[in-house]
């Protein structure tokens, strides 16, 4: 076996962070139980693409045997991780760049937010991401290592007033509409997060009316999909806004 270049990821340093994912453009790394891996040597180039996305230093390049860099089975690990009909999150649209709004998403409590104000002026937004819409929402995005998803029909949160100190702070978001959009591209955008990331549960947030069940069915499915035995959250949110259940 020939000596090359390989990443080494130093998995004490490592905090799951995922930062480093999108900047490997062949998918050889993965968090997997919480930490960078390295999914196969035949996938590595070698270039140290990812060095740079390491807030913790814990991922160098080194030389030791390793089998060689494969194109034709990076490419074959792609097609099989990203179904060729998701569509990409960049798209072109400088508005759908991902970026980080300034809250911790991984470790927000409502206890460690500030609280609203008495009255409805001036409250503070809780998102900490963006972008928020399923369709956009890359699989490797840093912000949902670690997370509880929110997958909100686009109806529940003009629906409920207090839906920002209720529920989205500290939390991923990704919306969509279970009875208008591509429930088929929904799936498998869905099921390529789940496989891709490390999501560590996911709340889906619906309204009462029966068209809107679909979302859990979607997730339902998409977390069959992942082989994942990831956790699901069901919170029914009433037309007049009210949280009728959490189950």
């Amino acid at each position: 076996m020939p000596v090359r270049k390989i990443v080494q990821i130093d998995e004490e340093k490592c905090d799951g962070c995922g930062k480093c994912v999108p900047g490997c453009e062949e998918g050889a790394i993965q968090i997997i139980d919480g930490k960078a891996r390295l999914v196969s040597d035949v996938y590595c180039d070698g270039l140290g693409a990812c060095l740079g996305h390491c807030p913790q230093d814990a991922i160098h390049i080194i030389e030791r045997e390793a089998a060689e860099f494969d194109q034709a089975e990076v490419d074959k690990h792609l097609a099989t991780a990203r179904p060729a009909h998701v569509p990409s999150a960049a798209c072109g649209c400088p508005g759908s760049t991902v970026q980080d709004l300034g809250l911790n998403v991984l470790s927000s409590t409502p206890q460690q937010q500030s609280p609203a104000p008495a009255d409805d002026t001036d409250r503070p937004s809780r998102l900490g991401h963006w972008p928020v819409q399923l369709t956009l929402v890359p699989p490797t995005a840093p912000f949902l290592q670690g997370a509880n998803l929110l997958l909100t029909a686009q109806c529940a949160a003009f629906a409920m007033a207090d839906f920002h100190e209720r529920l989205l702070q500290g939390n991923p978001i990704a919306i969509a509409c279970p009875k208008l959009d591509n429930g088929q591209a929904h799936l498998d955008k869905l099921t390529a997060i789940l496989t891709m990331s490390a999501v560590e549960s996911v709340s889906v947030i619906h309204m009462e009316v029966p068209c809107c069940t679909g979302l859990v069915r979607l997730a339902q499915s998409a977390i069959a999909a992942s082989g994942k035995a990831i956790p699901l959250k069901d919170v029914v949110v009433s037309t007049k806004g009210e949280v009728l259940s959490e189950s």
